[in-house]
């Protein structure tokens, strides 16, 4: 893809970016999940966004997990609590009920979209 940075994996390797990765790993965690193949789409598309707006020509895979978990989080959180499982490698169940009080503190993603918002994040 013209003008994506190469991600640096885990191990030290670079890679080229590759959306079917990050399309497969988003549907992975969203599977089962009533969010609609258009927001889906808005998410990979917001990511791809914000790489294309990096100045540095290599991102690690750790700050495109970043990006995707804060996605998730805005579309699901039973979506984010499966990618973070793995994403995190939570250790036990006391790291699992940390994420879950943080996310049961604010409002879920299908009220959050039910809301009318008072400007245009786009923008």
């Amino acid at each position: 893809m013209l003008n994506m940075p190469m991600v640096i994996k885990s191990d030290g390797s670079r890679d080229a970016f590759d959306e079917r990765r990050l399309r497969n790993g988003m549907m992975r965690a969203l599977e089962k999940r009533p969010v609609s193949a258009e927001l889906i789409e808005d998410a990979i598309s917001r990511i791809k966004k914000q790489l294309l707006g990096i100045e540095a020509r290599e991102i690690s895979t750790r700050k495109i997990g970043d990006m995707v978990m804060h996605e998730l989080q805005r579309l699901d959180h039973v979506a984010y609590i499966r990618f973070a499982s793995v994403y995190l490698s939570f250790e036990d169940i006391q790291a699992f009920e940390e994420v879950i009080q943080t996310l049961a503190a604010e409002p879920t993603p299908e009220m959050q979209r039910r809301q009318v918002p008072l400007i245009d994040e786009d923008e």
